[in-house]
């Protein structure tokens, strides 16, 4: 086991990470309950700081309460930015605890949800508790940025048309340049240097922009 000080210092940086990815997170996203959770995003990463408080107002009032680590987020915590900002109040909260605590509080036994510990072994069971939640926020942040990135393909994919494109479409070739050549046109004042093959590719929807070069 970790001596407390060094459990206080993984403690801090679990909070400290947990606030940067919510402040990313757009407040759809905070939105999200997975169907095999019962809490959002929003109230999980409201859960990882609230547990964190318990441990200290435990400590202080010789009892953890259960009830403390059932709460949700207070409606005012909308998007992630608010609910990091209460995380960084809760961050100064435990840091300033450890600061003054004496090395004999760990050794204090006081009543929590699993019946009475003392101070070093609740707080290792606080830090692996924040631990494992910031690992879930971290999973589901990257499956709702795979599913929005999926949505948005989606959007982009191109109907099925002809597969060649327009006459009037059809970029004007130099002459004597065949399909697949490069050719020069004026863009902006300047002149990219261009491939033309002349037909839809519908495997990929979104046109490659080509290099620039200066001619």
């Amino acid at each position: 086991m970790l001596e407390p000080l060094d459990l206080g210092a993984r403690l801090d940086r679990i909070l400290a990470c947990t606030g940067r990815l919510l402040a990313a997170l757009p407040m759809g996203a905070l939105d999200h309950r997975p169907p095999q959770r019962d809490r959002s995003v929003r109230d999980l990463g409201f859960h990882v700081f609230r547990l964190s408080l318990a441990y200290v107002d435990g400590m202080d009032m010789g009892e953890l309460r259960e009830s403390w680590l059932q709460e949700k987020a207070p409606p005012d915590l909308l998007d992630g930015p608010a609910v990091a900002r209460y995380g960084a109040l809760v961050r100064g909260r435990v840091s300033g605890w450890f600061e003054g605590a004496a090395p004999s509080e760990y050794a204090r036994t006081i009543e929590g949800c699993y019946g009475p510990q003392n101070g070093h072994d609740l707080l290792e069971r606080t830090t692996w508790h924040a631990a494992q939640h910031l690992r879930q926020l971290y999973a589901l942040a990257a499956a709702l940025v795979a599913r929005r990135a999926g949505s948005t393909r989606r959007k982009l994919h191109c109907p099925r048309g002809p597969r060649t494109l327009p006459e009037s479409r059809r970029p004007r070739r130099s002459p004597g340049a065949g399909a697949g050549e490069d050719v020069r046109r004026p863009s902006g004042g300047r002149f990219d240097q261009l491939r033309v093959t002349g037909v839809w590719d519908r495997s990929a929807p979104h046109r490659r922009i080509p290099e620039q070069r200066n001619g």
